[in-house]
């Protein structure tokens, strides 16, 4: 989907929120569902609590994991459905959609699509590292991203779609780094590997709206992302029955 029409879907979004829906936002008294495509894949956990947006004052930083969990942060272009992946997998506490990357403090989704800034909309995902490693996390990154694309995911193009494995600790970086050199050697890619891998830097948590967007808003999610072109390339690179 263009980036003009997904702008429109979060203009039509942020219409419907200034109407006056409430605080449980308009989709607050329906049950969420999931994504035909995620529909076999276990239940998304509950999510953990995160920094709050303050819409006037721009977006925050994210605060301090809360014990017990680990930090992993990934960009692989449109957060709605990279945070819906994430979600699925068993020792995932959550996935939150922000901005990254960039050296502009409290960057918001306008600045960000219209490239004013240098953020890449990205997801921290925190996550039990008893449940799940982050080489697990690694393999289902490359099994959700176009690597092979500068500046694009799929049909979304512009640097803020761009894919980053973004780093926290030194044993992530070498994990991520192994993780890129056997995606290089397989083959299974036959254009050369743009995707990088760089130290973690401030997020920004993104507004309110974006958060969950595949449970609160699923007919709008499903529409983007069922012509985002995710479908027709993780499938011709993954096999034809691969999530995506």
């Amino acid at each position: 989907m263009s980036h003009t029409l997904r702008a429109s879907l979060v203009l039509s979004l942020l219409s419907v929120l200034g109407a006056g829906c409430g605080t449980a936002g308009c989709g607050g008294s329906t049950a969420p569902r999931a994504p035909r495509s995620e529909s076999s894949l276990p239940a998304a956990s509950a999510p953990a609590p995160h920094a709050a947006v303050d819409l006037h004052g721009g977006t925050v930083e994210a605060g301090d994991p809360p014990a017990g969990l680990a930090v992993a942060t990934f960009a692989g272009g449109c957060f709605w459905c990279m945070e819906a992946a994430f979600e699925h997998q068993a020792g995932v506490r959550d996935a939150i959609s922000g901005y990254t990357g960039g050296p502009e403090l409290h960057p918001g989704y306008e600045q960000v699509s219209n490239h004013g800034t240098g953020h890449a909309e990205a997801i921290r995902v925190l996550f039990d590292p008893s449940a799940v490693t982050y080489e697990q996390l690694l393999d289902l990154y490359w099994h959700r991203v176009d690597p092979v694309h500068e500046d694009q995911a799929f049909v979304d193009r512009g640097h803020q779609y761009r894919s980053v494995i973004y780093v926290h600790t030194p044993a992530q970086r070498a994990a991520a780094e192994r993780s890129l050199q056997a995606i290089v050697a397989s083959g299974r890619f036959h254009e050369r590997i743009v995707t990088t891998v760089e130290d973690a830097a401030v997020f920004w948590v993104a507004e309110d709206f974006h958060q969950n967007f595949w449970r609160t808003s699923p007919d709008r999610y499903e529409g983007y992302h069922e012509h985002s072109g995710r479908r027709e390339f993780l499938r011709a690179h993954w096999g034809p029955d691969a999530p995506y």
